[in-house]
């Protein structure tokens, strides 16, 4: 498991790496730009190139890109569309130009209506940004359900991916904080291991490329994302030594957010670790 989480960009690609070298991590997430606005940063290819290099050296291996909190790609709205696709392609072309793992996306929210042609509307945003981009991943981020939001289980997630058609450049982020919200109760090694069998059966484990690691401040079945930090929150050391351990996880990028929104620090990446072995030691036989 590539243990890791998300860091600034503030100063350049370069300096989003050495921030990752400073914290222990082996992947790193970053913003292609300020996630609450539509203005894009703009990067050189030499840009990319030193990026593409750093990743190849190490010890950082894995870069995921996030994209913007504003796009929602189940809007009917002409305008709120347009800016949508604009952004998702652009991160997708950033993706391509630094060799990243994937475009973590957030499918978009409905709000109060059907959630069929909301479906359809997603879709059809996903083939066009993949038409537009050449090799970066898609990944759908599984979201905690308030609201209209898509993406609150894992059969949305996999109706998505088969509207789009099924690319193999979709793919999915689960995040654990989203899932227990959500109402998957992953709090054990047990209940973490049903619903990995039901996303197993509705999306298929080779779409799952990326983790987000995150306690939530908000109970099972809530539906409101509260990241809290590890392992202060419901889901606690044996929830997320059991995440962190599952077997069908190992060897993706596990990606530590910040209970706080400010991203990862040194001591929550090196607890993470912790937790991954003790969940390694509690599934081992005596």
């Amino acid at each position: 498991m590539l243990v890791g989480g998300h860091v600034s960009t503030a100063g350049g690609l370069d300096k989003a790496y050495a921030r990752g070298v400073e914290l222990g991590c082996d992947a790193i997430q970053v913003f292609n730009q300020s996630p609450r606005a539509w203005r894009p940063t703009r990067y050189s290819d030499a840009d990319f190139a030193r990026m593409r290099e750093l990743l190849e050296r190490g010890p950082v291996r894995s870069v995921a890109i996030h994209a913007v909190y504003l796009i929602n790609c189940a809007s009917d709205d002409p305008e709120m569309r347009e800016k949508s696709l604009t952004s998702l392609v652009h991160a997708l072309r950033i993706g391509d130009g630094i060799g990243a793992d994937g475009v973590v996306l957030h499918p978009g929210s409905r709000k109060q209506e059907d959630l069929e042609p909301a479906l359809d509307r997603i879709a059809e945003a996903l083939r066009h940004a993949l038409q537009e981009s050449e090799r970066c991943p898609l990944l759908l981020e599984n979201t905690a359900g308030a609201g209209g939001t898509i993406g609150r289980t894992f059969a949305e997630l996999g109706a998505v991916i088969e509207r789009a058609g099924g690319d193999d450049r979709l793919g999915v982020c689960l995040d654990c904080c989203h899932v227990l919200a959500s109402g998957y109760d992953v709090r054990t090694a047990a209940g973490l291991g049903d619903a990995v069998d039901e996303l197993e059966r509705e999306v298929g484990l080779e779409r799952l490329r990326c983790l987000h690691v995150n306690d939530s401040r908000a109970p099972l079945g809530s539906n409101r994302d509260r990241h809290a930090r590890l392992p202060d929150g419901e889901l606690g050391r044996e929830g997320l030594a059991a995440f962190l351990s599952e077997p069908r996880f190992d060897g993706l990028p596990a990606l530590l957010e910040g209970g706080d929104g400010a991203g990862a620090d040194a001591e929550q990446v090196a607890l993470a670790r912790e937790l991954r072995e003790e969940g390694l030691a509690a599934r081992s036989p005596a």
